[in-house]
């Protein structure tokens, strides 16, 4: 698989390669990233011809996006697509009542606002962490608040009506006048996916954990929707948090929390088969979820310029049919589900 190809994103014109580079990692999650390491590895990453990278204010605070802007100063415009996202504002603050889910975070907290003035204020705030003029996609954030990374009994998400009042209503008009490229929405549900891509005029949905090896909940209902209606998706975590990428061992993560036991069990079964086949578990975790038609891009997320490199490696594995017809056959991914080979672009 060619992980620098590119696709389009519906009818906007903005094209994105087939592996991008998350920015979730270089805001801080689990473990503290370097102002260093993080602006090396995003260079690493556009020099070896990555064009499609993600971030959003939530990502350490601010940190992912400054991060961003520094590494992609002086680049030339039309070597990188960029996404963010609306839906928080980060608000100064003296201390932390609660320790934050990013490490070394800047003194501000991530609040939910998916008012007009909410979302007009948190992208011009974006552009100057970005030191851009615009960027090429804008994404609602989280309008469940997180609730489907603890929870499967999904309900409305809390802010479902203001997006769809609100915060839709601001995208589209930026979209017309050509101030973002593309717009869509993002999380780790695909049900609420699913409405706004049948309610809306979205370009893209961005799925985190919902399509991997380890989760293919998404596969029977919103992945044929988006085909059928034109709507592009993003595989955000194809690692599962970093499971998927790791030794297996317990604290592994999954879903920003701690690997249960199953999970673990199913994971090893999974890495069982590729071992018999010579494959790393990486490879096949990254290059599963580019399987499937609807989708135009997986974004791993990088700590480093040899994690960035890494990515690019395994999305280069080649991968024998024969590996993906037998985790059908344990009935460790969806007998529906298709293999990554003669992909459509």
């Amino acid at each position: 698989m060619e992980p620098l190809e590119t696709s389009l994103i519906g009818s906007s014109g903005v094209k994105v390669t087939r592996v991008g580079l998350g920015g979730a990692a270089m805001g801080g999650l689990f473990s503290d990233v370097t102002d260093e390491d993080a602006t090396a590895t995003i260079r690493t990453a556009i020099e070896l011809g990555v064009s499609y990278v993600d971030t959003a204010p939530l990502y350490g605070h601010g940190k992912s996006e400054r991060f961003y802007g520094t590494a992609l100063a002086g680049v030339a415009r039309d070597r990188f697509t960029i996404s963010t996202k609306v839906g928080r504002v980060l608000v100064p603050v003296d201390h932390f009542d609660d320790p934050p889910q990013f490490y070394n975070v800047p003194l501000a907290v991530p609040v939910y606002d998916y008012s007009r003035d909410g979302v007009l204020r948190s992208l011009e705030e974006s552009l100057q962490r970005l030191h851009l003029d615009q960027v090429d996609i804008l994404l609602i954030h989280d309008p469940d608040e997180g609730e489907s990374v603890t929870t499967d009994d999904f309900g409305e998400p809390i802010h479902y009506k203001q997006t769809m009042d609100a915060t839709y209503p601001v995208l589209h008009e930026l979209r017309a006048r050509g101030t973002v490229g593309a717009i869509g929405a993002a999380m780790n549900q695909w049900q609420a996916l699913g409405r706004y891509v049948t309610e809306t005029e979205i370009d893209y949905v961005l799925l985190a954990g919902r399509y991997t090896l380890l989760d293919q909940s998404a596969l029977p209902e919103l992945l044929p929707l988006c085909e059928e209606k034109g709507v592009r998706v993003i595989l955000g975590g194809p690692y599962n948090s970093g499971v998927l990428a790791s030794d297996l061992a317990p604290g592994a993560k999954y879903f920003y929390a701690d690997a249960s036991p199953d999970v673990l069990d199913r994971a090893w079964a999974i890495k069982a088969v590729c071992d018999r086949y010579g494959v790393p578990l990486k490879a096949a975790a990254l290059q599963f979820g580019l399987g499937h038609p609807a989708v135009a891009s997986t974004i791993p997320g990088a700590r480093s310029p040899a994690e960035a490199e890494e990515n690019l490696a395994m999305a280069r594995v080649p991968i024998p049919s024969e590996l993906w017809e037998e985790l059908r056959q344990e009935r460790l991914i969806l007998t529906e589900a298709p293999s990554p080979q003669g992909l459509r672009l």
